[in-house]
């Protein structure tokens, strides 16, 4: 019988969708579910340094998220149109993929202005839309004389923090640290990998202390991950492509745990999905850079992590049928009502989950 999505639905109160962070990163609420036995046990996230030992491995992506939403004005009408970048697909012509809404206003030949937050007669960037790519999506190329760090700097300036929508409100100044990893380095995710955001640079220090590997991944979170699955027949559904770099040395340190039989962790569903998007015949992590478009649901077998921490995703979402693949759906789905019950925080602001 193929897996269906509806198995993955499930009552969640709205109320428990976080619109915050809480006051400290690792603060937050840790359930750790324990796949062979079902035990489940309510901690704090810190405490998650009692589950590791010297040599361990936790594999962090290290992505960077950019200010991805933009607001511009129609041309002529002046109408206010949200911009969302989504990749940039060509540096030289200064192209990009974007999500448009209201996006029946946005025609190809249409032209969008991007005025000064601090002057609202001086326009900064002027944007032409050449394609319609979906429903919301268009290809706009940028018009900028400048240099290209000037320009950069321009759209940093314009950019406002992207929030998921289920978050439902404005951004304001404490996402801009927030919803960022304390080790983002690679710009170009347009969303957080939420489950690291729980890892604050003291407790960092602890694990490397204590012997811990963190060697680092990149996957350039797009809005793909969140999009809604349409399909009742999982095998079906296609994932949007997303780039993902594994480096040498990061492979070497999770190869080294694995012919150690160390525990390794994933830290997050995205960088479980770079991880198995890389991975020899023999069940090794390779050196790799490149696009992938995998959708990990059951049975799919795991090939290089034995544990991961997560946040508590939405019903019927590609994250949470990711982890029932990784912990068995029977297990999840309690873990999930208990959380429920306990009144867990949901989503990219909330708490986490450790799966050993």
């Amino acid at each position: 019988m193929k897996t269906k999505l509806s198995t993955f639905n499930f009552e969640l109160p709205e109320k428990l969708i976080s619109k915050y962070p809480t006051e400290s990163r690792d603060e937050s609420r840790l359930m750790v579910v324990h796949k062979d036995s079902g035990k489940i046990e309510h901690k704090t996230f810190k405490d998650i340094i009692e589950y590791f030992d010297e040599d361990d491995t936790m594999i962090f992506n290290d992505t960077k998220v950019f200010p991805a939403r933009l607001f511009g004005k129609k041309e002529k009408t002046g109408a206010q149109i949200e911009v969302f970048l989504l990749r940039e697909l060509n540096k030289e012509s200064r192209l990009w993929d974007v999500l448009v809404d209201p996006a029946r206003k946005i025609r190809v030949g249409n032209k969008l202005f991007f005025t000064n937050p601090n002057n609202e007669e001086e326009d900064l960037l002027i944007a032409e839309v050449v394609d319609n790519t979906t429903s919301r999506g268009r290809t706009i190329r940028f018009f900028f004389e400048g240099t290209d760090e000037e320009y950069h700097a321009i759209l940093r300036t314009l950019g406002h923090t992207p929030l998921p929508k289920y978050i439902d409100r404005e951004p304001e100044a404490i996402d801009i640290e927030r919803y960022q990893t304390v080790y983002a380095d690679k710009v170009g995710a347009v969303a957080a990998p939420t489950a690291g955001l729980h890892f604050s640079k003291t407790l960092l220090k602890k694990l490397e202390i204590k012997g811990i590997h963190l060697p680092k991944v990149t996957l350039h979170v797009g809005l793909g991950t969140f999009r809604e699955i349409e399909v009742e027949d999982l095998s079906k559904h296609k994932m949007e492509a997303e780039y993902f770099a594994i480096p040498g040395d990061s492979a070497k340190l999770v190869n080294k745990a694995i012919e150690s039989k160390r525990r390794i962790c994933s830290v997050g569903t995205t960088s479980m999905r770079t991880i198995e998007s890389a991975v020899s015949a023999t069940g090794y992590l390779k050196e790799a850079e490149g696009w992938t478009n995998l959708f990990i649901y059951h049975p799919h077998e795991f090939s290089i992590a034995n544990s991961m921490i997560t946040n508590f995703h939405l019903p019927k979402s590609s994250l949470v049928i990711m982890v029932a693949a990784f912990a068995g759906h029977e297990l999840i789905m309690d873990a999930y009502q208990e959380a429920i019950k306990q009144k867990y925080r949901f989503f990219s602001y909330g708490d986490a989950m450790l799966i050993i």
